[in-house]
């Protein structure tokens, strides 16, 4: 969800997801995958930083996670509890490693 503001400066949160694209007239006019259409004060560059700041805090810095990285933890669950999920992330100094690591493979 992101901060934006009107043509008539009333503030409002959108769902990033819903972004179909946007347009750069005179006003950044914003198209949802609903058909809805948004116009903003907000350049288009300054909602697109707006998205990338909110999907860094969602996602952390390293982007979302590969479904690889993911498992339920089921073994140690009381009946009734709800699943946890474990996330296996890669420190960012084991993942810049493992992208050296692959460079050089494929250099031989």
């Amino acid at each position: 969800m992101i901060r934006l503001t009107r043509l008539n400066r009333m503030p409002m949160v959108l769902n990033s997801d819903l972004i179909e694209h946007i347009d750069v007239t005179p006003d950044t006019v914003i198209t949802l995958t609903t058909g809805q259409i948004l116009r903003v004060r907000e350049s288009a560059e300054e909602v697109i930083r707006r998205i990338v700041d909110f999907r860094r805090q969602v996602f952390g810095p390293d982007g979302p996670l590969p479904a690889s990285t993911c498992e339920i933890a089921s073994e140690d669950a009381s009946p009734g509890a709800a699943p946890v999920l474990v996330i296996d992330r890669p420190s960012s100094r084991e993942a810049s490693d493992a992208g050296a690591a692959d460079s050089v493979e494929s250099r031989d």
